[in-house]
């Protein structure tokens, strides 16, 4: 008789979540769920505020990811008011931004998603986590982990403002000029950033590159997906956190879309199914299929790996260098396997550090002249970041007063969602044969999106007054005898 597992609650992650696997009378997977059982109506509380308050409102959503949606929220204020930043307000944005990027990604490898590496993926419920990473490395590297962190968090603050919910953003600028003390202090934290993302990645050359096991996992079918990947990239196509295009290459790497984040809605529709609050997002220009791979398939990724394969290289050096031998490494572009990202994202941090050096030795970086007052009647804004976990959509509409109307937020982990859905499904029915299941399979399942970094407090936002429902009424084989639906186009 067919039979169910679940794994409630789904653990390290942002947000909250519930796996159901479905086994078949042979034991085998039939089909593995990942569902999202929260809602937020972030969305709907923004109606009726003034949208320079979106940049605060907007961060309230997650507190591991705060100043994505911030900068995002002040990057949609200044498409709304037709006004660029100043060279020092757009300065001091990016050294803020970078050094997020910096310190998340740190944060997810070291506590989240490094332990099932480091510590290893079947050891005890109880070491997958932090205090085990450090038993594994040592105490020593456990404080500098800590201290690494608390150094970038402190620039944060001190150049935004705070580092949970920042205030810097605004319309046309920033909030705060920075001092040559300052000045001095962003450049003497962006060298040990670099120092520190390049020991990271040798913890994971040692504990991760050289394991043949870890490899062998990393380059299975059961994490493996051929579909597109979307991020932004600047004018020579180098990988670009804060600002430029959106590309888009197809599963053999070509490119197959490039588009300003203006013209996201001609290319980026959202799906729903009845048994999640999360929105599947999927390529207009292709359709949605189902979830399926392929180039037939409109499912796309967003996130480290997905910004890897939709560029041409890193915009500094030491990254480049690592970016290269990612590819060398995995077989070429771009790469399919999703655990991969692991190392895509220590890739980004040196790339974040060595941008957070580059952007401290700006003459700019001090100018008093931090932002550029908006003059324009307010009507459409549509701003874009990459997030951590994948590419970040925000879209005002206002009245003459500045006052929203309208707000639509798309962030990362919908982006995501189909090919996080698939995954989960596919490691399902990879690792669980015959009915065998223990928790080191179980945690193999977490696996597949843990390594997505998912925020689905973040994905969860949408509030349009009514919610998706299906009831199954079954019988005691399983059979659907009646299903009662509700459903929101």
């Amino acid at each position: 008789m067919a039979s169910r597992v679940t794994i409630n609650p789904i653990t390290r992650l942002e947000g909250h979540g519930k796996i159901d696997i479905f086994l078949n009378d042979e034991g085998n997977v039939d089909r593995a769920y990942l569902q999202i059982p929260e809602l937020r109506g972030f969305e709907k509380f923004a109606e009726g505020r003034l949208a320079e308050d979106m940049p605060q409102i907007t961060s309230r959503i997650c507190g591991v990811c705060p100043t994505a949606h911030h900068m995002a929220g002040a990057k949609t204020l200044d498409d709304l008011y037709k006004v660029e930043p100043t060279p020092a307000g757009k300065a001091i944005r990016e050294l803020v931004y970078n050094a997020f990027m910096f310190e998340d990604h740190a944060l997810h490898f070291y506590f989240l998603g490094g332990p099932d590496f480091v510590v290893g993926p079947d050891a005890p419920k109880a070491a997958r986590n932090v205090l085990g990473v450090i038993g594994k490395v040592g105490v020593e590297v456990g404080k500098k982990v800590i201290a690494m962190r608390k150094a970038v968090r402190d620039l944060i603050s001190m150049a935004g403002g705070k580092v949970i919910h920042p205030v810097l953003g605004l319309p046309g600028g920033v909030a705060k000029a920075l001092k040559p003390d300052d000045q001095a202090k962003a450049k003497e934290v962006a060298d040990q950033a670099v120092e520190f993302a390049e020991f990271t990645l040798q913890v994971f050359n040692d504990i991760v590159l050289a394991n043949k096991e870890y490899i062998d996992l990393i380059l299975s079918d059961a994490y493996t997906h051929r579909t597109y990947y979307m991020g932004l990239v600047d004018e020579k196509n180098k990988v670009n956190f804060y600002e430029g295009q959106l590309r888009v290459v197809d599963p053999d790497g070509k490119e197959f879309l490039k588009f300003p984040c203006q013209d996201y809605l001609k290319h980026v529709g959202e799906h729903i199914e009845p048994w999640s609050y999360i929105k599947f997002c999927y390529l207009k220009d292709v359709g949605w299929k189902g979830f399926e791979d392929g180039p037939g398939s409109g499912v796309f990724a967003v996130a480290p790996m997905a910004r890897l394969n939709a560029s041409d290289g890193m915009p500094t050096p030491k990254a480049q260098a690592e970016y290269e031998r990612f590819f060398e490494t995995l077989g070429g572009k771009p790469v399919h396997q999703t655990l991969a990202t692991h190392w895509a994202r220590l890739v980004e941090i040196l790339s974040a550090a060595e941008m957070m050096q580059e952007i401290a030795a700006r003459p700019e970086l001090i100018d008093p002249n931090i932002r550029n007052i908006p003059t324009e009647t307010p009507v459409e804004g549509i701003g874009v970041v990459e997030a951590p976990r994948g590419t970040l959509f925000h879209h005002y509409l206002t009245d003459e007063r500045g006052v929203i109307t309208k707000a639509n937020l798309i962030v990362a982990t919908q982006n995501n969602a189909a090919r996080i859905a698939m995954s989960v499904d596919k490691a399902a029915k990879g690792m669980i044969r015959n009915g065998h299941v223990d928790d080191g399979i179980l945690n193999k399942v977490e696996m597949a999106f843990r390594a997505y970094d998912p925020c689905f407090g973040c994905a969860t936002h949408s509030l349009p007054g009514q919610m998706p429902l299906e009831l199954c009424l079954r019988d005691s084989e399983g059979t659907i005898l009646r299903r009662i639906k509700r459903q929101i186009d």
